[in-house]
């Protein structure tokens, strides 16, 4: 039986990022990325994609009211929509 290989598709060099996680994670890998010397042309679109996704989620980051708590930051139990419903019925 062969054995498969993987494909790399370079369709989307990077997703979007919506969390400060996937932030971080996107971080190490430019990190990575900008410290080799030599970079492919598929290395360095990746390289740029992730820059310009990581500003994306900076600049949507200032837009947000610095009154409001954001989700994160909470360590509370989240709310049910059960936790709506009075039970009186």
């Amino acid at each position: 039986m062969p054995k498969r290989t993987r494909k790399k598709v370079a369709a989307a060099p990077a997703r979007p990022i919506r969390s400060k996680r996937d932030y971080q994670g996107a971080s190490g890998v430019v990190t990575r990325l900008s410290v080799q010397a030599k970079r492919t042309a598929t290395e360095e679109q990746r390289l740029q994609a992730l820059l310009t996704e990581m500003d994306k989620f900076d600049d949507a980051g200032d837009s947000v009211d610095p009154d409001l708590p954001e989700a994160d930051d909470y360590s509370g139990p989240q709310r049910r929509w059960s936790d709506d419903t009075s039970g009186a019925e």
